[in-house]
C-alpha cells in the first residue's frame, strides 16, 4: 500500500487553548469527526483539507506555556462567555500576539445566564497589537440565546436579511460594517463598502495569517453541526507553509 501524498497547504494543525471547560467537549466533537490517522478530512471550497487537532495542557509553568505558544501553527483560543475574566487566557493572548502566532477566538457558553459576547470580544481586544474581529453576531445571549448571524455574506444579502433578521439586523449591520472598515482600514462617515463573500474571506485569512486581527466566532450548541467551525480553521488559520513565510519570526 502506498502513502498518501498530501498538499501541505491543505493541511491546519491545530492547538485549542484557553477555557479549560471548554476545551474538552470541543476537542471530544472534533475527535469524533477524525478518522484512524487521528485527522479530521473536511472539504472547503471543493477542496479536501486535513485537519489536526491538539490541546494545551492545562498547567504548565509560564516558560513552557510561551514555547508552547509560540511554536503553535494556529491556535484556537476558547473563551467562556458566562465566566470571569482569565489571567491565563490573556496571557496567552499576549504571548500570541508577541509572536505573531495565528488565532481565531471561539465564543463558548452563550446560552447560560451571565453570558456577555461584548465582554469576550473587549478581552480579545485590550491584548495589544491585534484587533478583535467578530465575525458571528449572537442572537439573544443568555437563556433566550437562539443561533448566530453570520456576517460574512451580510454585504450580498442585505435585504432579505434585513426582513430575516428583523430587530437583530441593526446591530448585525453595525458590526459587518465594523468588520469591513477593518480589514480594509477603510473608515469613513458614509461607511466601509460592501465586500463578496470571498474577497473578504481572502482578506481575513492573510490579517489572521500574521496576527494583525483575530477573527472571533461563536462555538456550535451541542449538536450542532461543526462544519462552519471546520471551514473557518480552513479559511482563515494558516498551513504549514504560511508559517514559514519571511513576515514570520521562526523561533526553534
Amino acid at each position: 500500500m502506498g502513502i498518501e501524498a498530501i498538499d501541505p497547504q491543505s493541511i491546519r494543525n491545530v492547538t485549542l487553548a484557553g477555557d479549560p471547560a471548554g476545551i474538552a467537549p470541543l476537542a471530544h466533537r472534533l475527535r469524533g469527526r477524525a478518522d484512524r490517522t487521528g485527522a479530521i478530512r473536511h472539504t472547503t471550497d471543493r477542496i479536501e483539507h486535513t485537519i489536526r487537532i491538539a490541546e494545551l495542557p492545562g498547567q504548565l509553568p509560564a516558560a513552557a506555556l510561551e514555547r508552547a505558544v509560540r511554536v503553535a501553527e494556529g491556535l484556537i483560543m476558547v473563551v467562556d462567555a458566562a465566566g470571569p475574566g482569565s489571567a491565563r487566557l490573556e496571557t496567552l493572548l499576549h504571548v500570541a500576539d508577541d509572536h505573531q502566532v495565528a488565532r481565531l477566538c471561539l465564543v463558548t457558553g452563550l446560552d447560560r445566564p451571565t453570558a456577555d459576547f461584548d465582554r469576550c470580544v473587549a478581552t480579545v481586544a485590550a491584548a495589544r497589537g491585534a484587533t478583535a474581529l467578530p465575525l458571528h453576531s449572537p442572537i439573544d445571549p443568555g437563556p433566550a440565546f437562539d443561533g448566530v448571524i453570520d456576517l460574512i455574506p451580510l454585504g450580498t444579502l442585505a435585504a432579505p436579511a434585513a426582513e430575516f433578521y428583523g430587530p437583530h439586523w441593526h446591530l448585525a449591520q453595525r458590526r459587518y460594517r465594523d468588520l469591513v472598515g477593518a480589514v480594509l482600514d477603510q473608515r469613513t462617515a458614509a461607511g466601509p463598502p460592501e465586500l463578496e463573500p470571498e474577497r473578504l474571506r481572502q482578506r481575513i485569512r492573510r490579517l489572521t495569517r500574521i496576527g494583525d486581527i483575530v477573527p472571533i466566532l461563536c462555538a456550535p450548541a451541542p449538536g450542532a453541526d461543526l462544519g462552519p467551525l471546520l471551514d473557518a480553521i480552513v479559511r482563515y488559520l494558516p498551513s504549514p507553509l504560511d508559517v514559514c513565510q519571511p513576515e514570520h519570526a521562526l523561533d526553534y
